[in-house]
This record gives C-alpha cells, sequence and structure tokens, in this order.
C-alpha cells in the first residue's frame, strides 16, 4: 500500500456575493491542499497563497473581486473530498463580512439588511437603506422639505391660498 500513488484532484471554490468581496480565509478539511489557482481572485489581481489546510486570498494594490458570483479559486487537492471551514471574508476598509459555507465548497454572503427610508421623493431618504422600514416623511402639499412654499403665495400671504384683491 505504499507504493499506492496519492490521487490529485481540483475543486473549484463557489463564491455568491452582493458586495465586493477584499481578502478571504478559510481552513480546508477533508484533504490536503497542494495549490490554489484562478478564478475571480486572480482575475482581480488577488495574491493566493495555500498551505496544507488554510487557503488565503489578499490584494497588494487594494483591488478586490466585485459582487457577483462564479468560481472563487480552484484548490488542487490529494486524498478525500474537501470541506471548507473557519471562513473569514473581508470587505472594504479590512470591514468584516459574515458569509457562510454551503454545500462544502460554495461561499455565501448576503449583505444584512440595513432598514431606513427607500423612497428617495422622501424627505428622509436614506441612500444607504436597503429594506424600507416605513419611516418614510413626506413635506406637505404645497411646501417643501424645508417648509418653503413650493406654490404661489396668495395676497393674505397663504401659501397655495385663494385671496384675492377686490375693489372693495
Amino acid at each position: 500500500a505504499a507504493d499506492c500513488p496519492t490521487q490529485t484532484s481540483t475543486v473549484d471554490v463557489l463564491y455568491e456575493s452582493d458586495t465586493d468581496i477584499y481578502g478571504f480565509q478559510f481552513n480546508v478539511e477533508g484533504a490536503t491542499v497542494t495549490g490554489a489557482s484562478g478564478g475571480a481572485a486572480v482575475d482581480a489581481g488577488f495574491t493566493v497563497q495555500a498551505s496544507a489546510s488554510v487557503v488565503l486570498g489578499f490584494s497588494f494594490s487594494g483591488s478586490y473581486i466585485p459582487a457577483g458570483s462564479g468560481v472563487l479559486t480552484t484548490l488542487t487537492v490529494e486524498g478525500g473530498d474537501p470541506c471548507l471551514s473557519g471562513l473569514v471574508l473581508s470587505g472594504q476598509g479590512g470591514s468584516s463580512l459574515l458569509g457562510d459555507i454551503v454545500d462544502c465548497t460554495t461561499i455565501v454572503y448576503d449583505a444584512p439588511a440595513v432598514p431606513g427610508c427607500t423612497d428617495a421623493l422622501a424627505c428622509n431618504f436614506d441612500a444607504d437603506a436597503t429594506e424600507d422600514d416605513g419611516s418614510c416623511d413626506y413635506a406637505d402639499e404645497n411646501y417643501d422639505c424645508a417648509g418653503d412654499c413650493t406654490a404661489e403665495v396668495d395676497c393674505a400671504g397663504d401659501c397655495a391660498g385663494t385671496a384675492e384683491v377686490d375693489e372693495c
């Protein structure tokens, strides 16, 4: 049995992310990693390093893997079927992204919902909000968000009033 060759295979590590990925690290169990190459990580100019059980991807230049999905990197492994664990994902500025591993070789990151007003016509529109929380506030009719009249002011000084100057 000592003369039996070790089976080598390649496994694509897939990803789905709705935000840009600036770095990643994960452990590999069930197989020995002998290399990592290709995929979106290399396309983005990442350095991908692999030891027997840890894979690390990062950029010296600040580049990132754009939000989307596909092959993150391809592992070359010896032995059994690899399964990822201990996932660490980094966002812009080194922020932590909480991702999940699905089916042993797929990394999924869904940005948490940001509650707020998502209606651009509201006075308190929040461009960062991803989930409307019912807090939208609107200007009164004939007024803008600052409370200034947007309609014609009548002779009595009322915004959108109907008073008129007559012969009296």
